[in-house]
């Protein structure tokens, strides 16, 4: 296992982290809390959780593993959202049951929670509110570091990183969607924050693609291992986190830290590929953010790449773009599909030439 020190903590932590999301819940607490054991027996360090993942287990999970393993030897990561623990107080009271939950006197990472948007982090500054609580655990030593986590484009996420409020952030980012989100990365890096990056197999999708993403392996690899070697071997990349549900994941992340070592002309080069193979996607390079309608084309057609690259059903795409406005890309967005003058802009400046204006056609009637 490779160690590095995330951002300037002056914590070694292990470039793979156990993503407390994807225990098998048909399993029983000690089954689930061995495969966690496991995993800090392979050199693995960092354990990331919430309060409400797996039908809010996950966290009653780690504590029953943690019991048995040394404190000294491994990190703990939880969250809570600004909009639910909007102020100082209800921030204090989740972070004491967590504590509880956990089984741990100290939360080394606490995460202001998926952050959408920037009234999601407005609304954790401000006074009274949620960081304000965290900063008086932090006092109290219940927290070490606190730091965000965020489903916002890379733009955004530079501007919340300016402010030099956290420690590191938590993003959504993989081998797929990453130029959408990549400038977020390289500002933490370059600035000197921890860098995680969680969803680096898209959600499952890539290993249920593994013949069509083929393209993406030198040949040697699968699909699969290329976008984890990818994350981890980054090294604007902290920590790459997995949902363990099984210890042979484990041992094949295991297996991929041991030897990734991503060069810098990779990134451009994973960029072409995706370029050339999947030709009708949107590698998300941004030109097209000034729409006079103030559309956010970018996002929308990340979107619509699900369709593109894995055939999604028009049925499957209403539940993606509904989860998109609630969840991802699209949150806070200020007009839709359906606001579209076909003014053309967009399509001049796209550097790929893709129907822009037909795309936001059936995205208007899957959003209906």
């Amino acid at each position: 296992m490779q160690y590095v020190e995330y951002g300037k903590t002056g914590k070694k932590v292990s470039v793979v982290g156990f993503g407390g999301m994807r225990f098998d819940m048909g399993r029983s607490l000690e089954e689930n809390a061995d495969i966690v054991r496991y995993a800090y027996e392979k050199g693995i360090n960092y354990f990331d959780t919430a309060p409400n993942y797996c039908e809010g287990q996950s966290e009653i999970i780690f504590g029953e593993a943690f019991k048995k393993m040394d404190r000294n030897k491994f990190y703990v990561s939880t969250k809570g959202m600004p909009t639910k623990y909007d102020t100082a107080e209800k921030a204090i009271e989740a972070v004491k049951t967590s504590l509880e939950r956990l089984k741990v006197d100290k939360i080394d990472f606490y995460h202001v929670w998926c952050l959408r948007k920037m009234e999601h982090y407005h609304l954790a500054m401000k006074p009274g509110g949620q960081y304000e609580g965290l900063l008086k655990c932090k006092e109290e030593g219940l927290i070490d570091h606190i730091v965000f986590s965020s489903h916002q484009p890379g733009h955004e996420i530079k501007e919340i990183l300016m402010d030099d409020k956290f420690d590191g952030v938590l993003l959504g980012v993989n081998i797929l969607n990453f130029p959408y989100r990549w400038d977020g990365v390289v500002a933490a890096y370059e600035s000197g924050y921890g860098t995680v990056a969680m969803n680096p197999l898209a959600g499952g999708a890539i290993p249920k693609n593994e013949e069509k993403l083929s393209f993406l392996s030198d040949g040697e690899k699968s699909a699969t291992e290329t976008a984890l070697e990818f994350l981890i071997g980054s090294k604007e990349m902290t920590i790459t986190l997995n949902g363990f549900t099984t210890k042979e994941q484990v041992d094949t992340a295991c297996r991929i830290a041991d030897s990734a070592e991503i060069k810098p002309a990779h990134v451009e080069n994973l960029k072409n590929k995706l370029g050339e193979n999947l030709n009708s996607i949107c590698t998300a390079c941004g030109y097209c953010w000034d729409c006079p309608m103030k559309i956010p084309v970018p996002s929308y057609m990340q979107v619509y790449n699900e369709k593109q690259m894995f055939n999604a059903t028009d049925e499957n795409m209403g539940k993606i773009l509904k989860g998109s406005n609630e969840w991802g890309l699209l949150v806070g967005k200020k007009a839709s599909a359906k606001d579209c003058i076909q003014c053309g802009k967009c399509e001049e400046i796209c550097t790929q030439h893709l129907p822009i204006i037909k795309r936001l056609k059936e995205i208007e009637s899957w959003e209906q």
